[in-house]
């Protein structure tokens, strides 16, 4: 029987380069043995690809999701995800980087959205389970600078990238906070350093807290 594989997610606002992170963590695992599955929330399933487009391309006829109905779009998501593609993966001992994860609904539906995290949390238990990270690695950004790499990529806003300044901040906050409470599976990096700097700095997490050999 495979050994269970490990389960990286990484947390933040826009702009703080999880997707580039995610593609540098994923070339170094292969490049040590490690077969690692890199996918990204909302999405990594057909199904939950779908629910994305509707999430952050709402139909024209809806000025935007009431908080509580966003949360439930990602949680159909996440199970979706989790059942197809990421409890799959680890059971037959691949790696998976998971470019957010339950701690992005936490922060931008609850702390930012105030949707009750009694509510997220309940969702959580029923959808999630016990398929929790092995290890978040949370990239801390100043907003301003975010903000500038998002113009940068001159692609047009989502629904939530073109929210307003309050909401970035409080999102921003939430993911530190969130951080704090969880010391045991949380690792707050530096999200300012070069791209190879920050995927260096990634693996030392990794092999400091869950071993990098597979």
């Amino acid at each position: 029987m495979a050994r269970r594989g490990r389960f990286i997610t990484l947390e933040g606002g826009e702009g703080v380069g999880k997707s580039t992170l995610a593609a540098a963590l994923e070339a170094r695992l292969a490049a040590r043995g490690v077969k690692a599955v890199r996918t990204r929330e909302p999405g990594g399933t057909p199904g939950a690809e779908a629910i994305r487009r509707l999430i952050l391309s709402p139909p024209t006829e809806v000025t935007g999701w009431e908080p509580i109905a966003e949360t439930l779009l990602f949680y159909a998501a996440r199970t979706d995800h989790l059942d197809k593609l990421i409890r799959p993966a680890l059971a037959a001992g691949s790696w998976v980087i998971c470019d957010r994860f339950s701690d992005s609904t936490r922060a931008y539906q609850a702390a930012a959205g105030r949707v009750p995290s009694e509510h997220i949390e309940t969702l959580d238990r029923i959808c999630v389970g016990d398929t929790t990270p092995d290890l978040t690695l949370v990239l801390d950004l100043p907003l301003l600078m975010a903000r500038r790499r998002m113009t940068a990529r001159a692609n047009d806003k989502d629904a939530i990238e073109s929210r307003v300044v309050s909401y970035h901040e409080a999102v921003h906050k939430a993911f530190l906070d969130i951080a704090r409470a969880n010391p045991q599976r949380c690792i707050v990096l530096d999200a300012s350093l070069a791209a190879d700097a920050l995927a260096d700095a990634a693996v030392a997490a990794i092999d400091a807290r869950i071993g990098g050999d597979g």
